[in-house]
């Protein structure tokens, strides 16, 4: 069986880690009028230096409910474990004022990341250095008003609310601090914008930043236009199209009944078209409302693919009241493959942002199923007992779309009881989570942040276990710094 381990004082990554975070504590009390992170600022030129890091102490009790031990009973995964995982990411960056009035700016990161003792995927002492950032660009405006930007190499790109192009990099694993996930840039990106007033388009060619056990050889191209309200709303349109890629699907066994079918590569040629708004569109008597909605239509037909998926969330804001409540209500749901049709309807979330507060389908559930096959119906409540401190509340029901198909990618696949080979779940009922996490801003550069979270199973779920199926839960306490 597995064993936690505590870090041992022999790695040289976890001291820089804390002595980054040391040194960033004690900067942090002595702010000084002029940008500390200015190395050189000429007429011209501007270089300047960056620094992220964090430490978070992880605990989780009955990982994925203990489905291990129904599915996997061979494997030794043992379900309570304990870990530390860390991460530092330096860079530079400039800016060169052109005589034509064009800009030139850049930026050059890494980051380098591990992890103490055995994580949620059974996974310890791992850790990596990686480039992240190494861009070089130019930006300007015409005599039209019209302002243009150009770039070339690796760095961050999410585009409308992150339901699809988010996430450009993969962190765990091999590279440790899976919790964290520091990595976000795209291994190569070549980004051209276009903006005039509140209207800006954005063209992009993207290579995500796989891990290299897992590298799917991935390339994507597309496009992106939003109209940006002054008021504070939006409404915009992502097109994206996969070139390459050797990443396969699954596709439920005809009737349910059977092992899943894999195809390799078969998200080659695969293109979403993404709507995606936020407005009150009834301001004089609505007063205090926001209203958002994203709508995904995605086809292949190379391979006879047809999914959808959808978000609409309504907000109001108690602004009378003491700690200025929020009260966000949503449902999200991302088709699944229907058994019954040779058509393969399972949606694919590309590179979504998976945190609590955009696209995680639960909490604790977001760690075992991706954004295929799902749906759920969240509620969110926020106080601010300060301006400093901050208190979310988060509730989500979670079931399944579609009843004996891929709920994840098919690792749930198993025996039943009649000695029949089945995937999926037989009810549609997954989980209901809970997560309760608090904020502090220590000051402009350092932020705490911890949480405690809880996971019930549904009938879907216990049946997979074979009978009754005990919470899953777990916290965890971090700190984090970014100059």
């Amino acid at each position: 069986m597995r064993k936690s381990r505590l870090p041992h004082h022999g790695n040289t990554t976890g001291g820089i880690l804390i002595l980054g975070i040391t040194a960033a504590l004690m900067f942090s009390g002595h702010a000084r009028a002029q940008d500390r992170t200015t190395i050189v600022e000429t007429d011209a030129l501007t270089l300047r230096w960056h620094l992220q890091g964090g430490l978070n102490a992880v605990s989780e009790s009955n990982l994925f409910w203990d489905l291990a031990t129904a599915t996997a009973s061979g494997s030794g995964f043992d379900p309570n474990t304990q870990w530390l995982e860390g991460y530092l990411k330096p860079g530079l960056s400039f800016d060169y004022q052109l005589d034509t009035g064009a800009t030139l700016y850049g930026k050059v990161s890494a980051v380098s990341s591990h992890t103490w003792g055995t994580d949620a995927f059974d996974r310890g002492d791992t850790g990596a250095t990686t480039l992240e950032e190494a861009y070089f660009a130019v930006r300007g405006v015409s005599g039209s008003g019209l302002s243009w930007d150009l770039s070339i190499g690796p760095r961050e790109l999410s585009l409308g609310t992150g339901m699809l192009i988010a996430n450009g990099a993969t962190s765990g694993f091999e590279r440790g601090a899976l919790k964290f996930g520091p990595r976000k840039a795209w291994e190569m990106a070549a980004i051209g914008r276009l903006s005039q007033g509140n209207l800006a388009a954005t063209a992009f060619y993207i290579d995500p930043n796989e891990l290299p056990s897992t590298d799917g050889n991935n390339e994507l191209a597309g496009l992106d236009l939003r109209l940006d309200d002054p008021r504070g709303g939006y409404l915009g349109a992502t097109y994206v199209h996969v070139l390459k890629s050797d990443s396969p699907y699954p596709q439920a066994a005809a009737g349910g009944s059977g092992p899943p079918r894999v195809t390799s590569g078969a998200r080659e040629g695969t293109n979403t078209f993404n709507l995606y708004a936020r407005t009150n569109p009834f301001a004089d008597t609505l007063e205090n409302w926001t209203f958002t909605g994203d709508f995904a239509y995605q086809w292949n037909d190379r391979i006879d693919m047809d999914a959808w998926a959808g978000r609409v969330t309504a907000g109001y804001a108690f602004a009378n009241l003491p700690w200025s409540p929020n009260l966000t209500l949503g449902y999200q749901t991302f088709s699944g493959d229907d058994p019954d049709t040779t058509t393969l309807e399972r949606f694919d979330p590309l590179y979504y942002q998976g945190s609590p507060s955009a696209w995680a389908t639960g909490s604790k559930s977001a760690s075992t199923f991706i954004n295929s096959n799902v749906n759920a119906l969240t509620l969110a409540l926020r106080v601010q007992p300060s301006p400093q401190d901050t208190l979310t509340l988060r509730y989500a029901h979670i079931r399944a779309n579609q009843l004996n198909s891929p709920v994840q990618f098919g690792q749930a696949t198993r025996v039943d009881a009649s000695g029949n080979i089945v995937s999926g779940v037989s009810d549609a009922h997954l989980a209901d989570d809970l997560f309760l996490e608090y904020s502090r801003i220590i000051n402009r550069h350092v932020f705490l942040t911890a949480g405690v979270s809880v996971s019930y199973p549904g009938r879907g779920i216990k049946d997979v276990v074979g009978g009754d199926a005990e919470p899953w839960t777990g916290g965890f306490i971090n700190v984090v710094f970014n100059f």
